[in-house]
């Protein structure tokens, strides 16, 4: 008697599950949902990805802004006439940055030569020291009238991280390496 009940039990309970898995297939009330959680994502990501990138862009336009803006300094005469150092010319770059990127983040490097072979333009290799700060230490040469002048603001920038792994950091922790350029012939200023 006990085998004919635990059997019957057993045939109930695979009709059940046997009803409730048919109507679990067909019944296609929460089809949409279960779509929308493999777009959501995705769909979330790409407009924030589109700020995160768009941010760094205005940065760097910003950026380029105060390159040619410090340049023209260089290229007549102004830094030279007034003796100017190598952190007074900072100074004048600080003053030409948007309100948005700040003085202590920017790098300056001005080299000049008598040739626009002779001056390098490579992307430089930032190292810091124990405390974190910037090791390296950049050049100061602004050149005389008819030299090539090239002066490269470099800024580093904390970037956020984007969504689903998305990262537009070039430099370790979160940062990034901005770097402007600008090439000029000096006038004669002399």
């Amino acid at each position: 008697m006990a085998k004919r009940i635990a059997a019957f039990s057993g045939l109930v309970f695979r009709q059940r599950a046997g009803r409730l898995l048919s109507r679990l297939l067909g019944d296609e009330r929460g089809a949409t949902i279960i779509e929308f959680a493999f777009v959501a994502a995705p769909l979330i990501a790409l407009p924030m990805a589109i700020v995160v990138t768009s941010t760094v862009y205005f940065a760097q336009q910003g950026l380029e802004t105060a390159a040619e803006a410090t340049a023209r300094v260089l290229m007549t005469g102004q830094a030279q006439s007034s003796g100017f150092s190598a952190v007074q010319l900072k100074q004048a770059a600080c003053t030409a940055l948007p309100p948005f990127l700040s003085c202590e983040n920017l790098l300056v490097d001005v080299q000049s030569a008598a040739t626009f072979s002779a001056v390098s333009t490579a992307a430089p290799t930032i190292t810091y020291d124990s405390n974190g700060a910037v090791s390296n230490s950049f050049s100061y040469t602004p050149g005389n009238a008819g030299d090539i002048v090239v002066i490269r603001l470099m800024y580093i920038w904390k970037v956020p991280t984007g969504p689903l792994g998305f990262n537009v950091a070039t430099l370790g922790n979160g940062r990034r390496l901005l770097i402007a350029t600008s090439m000029k012939k000096t006038e004669p200023f002399s």
